[in-house]
């Protein structure tokens, strides 16, 4: 089984999924590529202890970037947009 540490690589802190946050009541994390959305729940809930209601995932492409004559691109990884009961907050995401 791997660990949910493993799974759950780093939560976005960004604009938009702070706007979530107050509106819906969702959570954005960056994920493991290869993680489920049944492996993703019960990391988050047993990381966070909070129970999850929702989880959409989404695998973004990694972008395609130039260093001179030099082209490459940058890794594939997984969004994760976690939508918790109404009465719960991950305390680690307050401002």
């Amino acid at each position: 089984m791997i660990h949910p540490r493993e799974i759950i690589i780093a939560p976005m802190l960004t604009e938009k999924s702070l706007l979530e946050k107050e509106n819906h009541n969702r959570y954005m994390f960056k994920v493991s590529i290869n993680a489920n959305k049944i492996e993703i729940k019960k990391a988050i809930e047993k990381v966070f202890s909070v129970t999850v209601v929702k989880i959409n995932t989404i695998r973004m492409k990694g972008k395609p970037k130039r260093m001179g004559r030099y082209e490459g691109r940058r890794p594939d990884w997984k969004k994760a947009i976690v939508t918790l009961q109404a009465d719960q907050t991950i305390p680690d995401f307050e401002v």
